[in-house]
C-alpha cells in the first residue's frame, strides 16, 4: 500500500468536528483511494464496525437512483438512522444532479435548467448530512464540476477542504525504496502519480499523455464550456517548456502569437492560466522582494503538479535538468507546509562605462514556515566556477541571516561552504532536510 500518511492525518485530525471533509485534488492523484482503502483501513483499526462505515460510489450504474440529491439524502439518512454513529464516503459526489425545488413542481423531481435559482444539489446534501448529529461525512469529486475555487465559493467555511496531490517525493520514496538517486531521475521524469508509478516505463509514458487528452482538457472544456482545445494545448505546451521562468500574461501571448502565427489576447492567456490552476495542473509562485518584505509585479512562474505530466506535454523530452529539479524542490515545500515565493531584489551597480545601474537580481525561492526561513537556490551542478559564482551572488548581495541553501542534482551530504552557506545534495534535501 502506497502510504499517505500526511493527509491521512490531516483526516484523523478532523474526524467527527461536525464538518464535511471535501477532498479535492487533481483527478488520478488518490482521492477515493485515500478514502476507501487507507482511511477506511485507519477507522477499522480503531475499532469501527464495517456496518458503520457506507461507502457511495455515485459513478456506479448500481447506485443511479442516488444521483438524485434528495433519493441520495433519504437513503443515507435512514442507513444511519438505527447506528449510533455512521462514517459516509461519498464518492464522486459531480454525478449528483441539480433538481428544481420539488416544492414548485407539486412533489416531482425535475432536472434544472442553467437558469433555474431555486434548486437543490449535491452542495445541499453534502451540508444537510453533516448537521446530522450522528454522521460524519466525507466527500470527493472530480475537476469538471469539483474545482478548488468553486469548492471554496460554494461551501464557504462551512467545510474542510483537504487537498490532495501526486506523489510527493518523500511518498514515492517511500514506496519504491531502493536507491535515492536513481530513485530520484525516476521521479523527474515521471512523476508521482499513484497508476503511473505501478506501471512499466512505455505503460507510464502513454497513461501521463493520455491524461491530458481524455481526462484534463476535456475537464476544463466542459467545466468552462469552450468550443475549442487546440489554444489551451499550445499555452499548456508553452508553460511547459518555461517552467521555472518568469512570466506574465503579455510575454505568453507573445510567444504563442510567434509559435501558432496567430494572436491570443493577454486577457484570455489570463483566463486560460486560471483554468490549469483550478484544475490543479498548475501552481504559481509570486515574486517576493527580499528588502521591501512585499509581493510585487505581475511577473510569476509556474510550476506543475507532478513533473511526469509536464514531461508528457513534451513527449518527454525535456533538456534542461534545473527546471525539473525546481519543480521538485518547488512541490516538495508545498507539501511540506511552507510557503513559497520568487525570491527577488533590486541592486545599484556601475557598468563597464562607470555609469550606476539598476540590476535586478533573483533567488529561486524564498521559503517560510512558521519561524523557519529559507532561501534556496536549485542547480544541477555549481562544479563550474561560473556557474558556481552565478549562484551564490545573490546571497552575498543579501548579507541577512536567513540560512542560504544550495541544492544539486549530486548525491553530497549537507556541507558549510567557505561563506557559510549551505551545499547540499537534492534527495538529502528532500527527505531529510526540510
Amino acid at each position: 500500500m502506497i502510504k499517505r500518511d500526511k493527509y491521512l492525518n490531516r483526516l484523523i485530525s478532523a474526524r467527527d468536528n461536525g464538518f464535511p471533509k471535501v477532498i479535492t485534488g487533481i483527478r488520478r492523484c488518490g482521492k477515493s483511494y485515500l478514502l476507501k482503502e487507507i482511511y477506511r483501513k485507519y477507522l477499522i483499526d480503531s475499532g469501527i464496525e464495517e456496518e458503520n462505515i457506507l461507502i457511495m460510489e455515485l459513478d456506479d450504474d448500481r447506485n443511479l437512483l442516488y444521483r438524485d440529491p434528495i433519493n441520495l439524502g433519504q437513503y443515507v439518512r435512514e442507513y444511519c438512522s438505527q447506528k449510533k454513529h455512521c462514517y459516509v464516503f461519498l464518492d464522486e459526489i459531480q454525478k449528483v444532479y441539480s433538481l428544481i425545488n420539488p416544492n414548485l413542481t407539486e412533489g416531482k423531481h425535475i432536472i434544472a435548467g442553467k437558469n433555474d435559482e431555486e434548486i437543490i444539489n449535491f452542495i445541499d446534501v453534502v451540508l444537510g448530512l453533516s448537521r446530522e448529529k450522528n454522521i460524519d461525512l466525507y466527500v470527493t469529486g472530480s475537476n469538471s464540476k469539483m474545482l478548488s475555487t468553486d469548492i471554496i465559493t460554494e461551501f464557504r467555511d462551512k467545510a474542510i477542504n483537504i487537498a490532495l496531490a501526486p506523489l510527493s517525493f518523500e511518498e514515492y520514496y517511500g514506496y519504491v525504496s531502493g536507491s535515492a538517486v536513481e530513485a530520484i531521475y525516476e521521479y523527474m521524469q515521471f512523476g508521482g502519480m499513484p497508476l503511473a508509478v505501478l506501471k512499466n516505463e512505455d505503460e507510464k509514458m502513454d497513461y501521463l499523455k493520455g491524461l491530458f487528452e481524455t481526462t484534463y482538457f476535456k475537464d476544463i472544456i466542459e467545466h468552462n464550456k469552450l468550443k475549442k482545445s487546440e489554444s489551451l494545448d499550445e499555452l499548456c505546451n508553452i508553460i511547459s517548456t518555461s517552467t521555472g521562468e518568469l512570466l506574465n500574461a503579455e510575454k505568453i501571448a507573445n510567444t504563442y502569437r510567434s509559435v501558432k502565427k496567430e494572436k491570443l489576447d493577454k486577457q484570455t492567456v489570463e483566463k486560460y492560466i486560471g483554468f490549469f490552476k483550478d484544475a490543479f495542473i498548475i501552481r504559481e509562485a509570486k515574486r517576493y522582494n527580499l528588502k521591501g518584505r512585499a509581493e510585487i509585479g505581475a511577473l510569476r512562474k509556474y510550476y506543475f503538479i507532478d513533473t511526469g505530466l509536464r514531461n508528457a506535454r513534451l513527449n518527454f523530452a525535456f533538456p534542461d535538468e534545473g527546471q525539473l529539479l525546481e519543480n521538485i524542490v518547488f512541490n516538495e515545500l508545498i507539501y511540506k507546509g511552507y510557503s513559497v515565493n520568487v525570491g527577488c531584489f533590486d541592486t545599484v551597480e556601475k557598468d563597464k562605462n562607470g555609469k550606476s545601474i539598476r540590476k535586478t537580481n533573483e533567488v529561486d525561492f524564498f521559503a517560510t514556515k512558521g519561524i523557519k526561513k529559507y532561501y534556496i537556490q536549485v542547480c544541477s551542478d555549481i562544479s563550474n566556477a561560473e556557474t558556481r559564482a552565478r549562484e551564490i551572488r545573490p546571497y552575498i548581495l543579501l548579507n541577512d541571516e536567513i540560512r542560504k541553501i544550495i541544492v544539486i542534482n549530486k548525491p553530497v551530504r549537507e556541507s558549510l561552504d567557505e561563506k557559510g552557506f549551505t551545499i547540499i545534495g537534492i534527495t538529502d534535501f528532500l527527505l531529510k532536510y526540510i
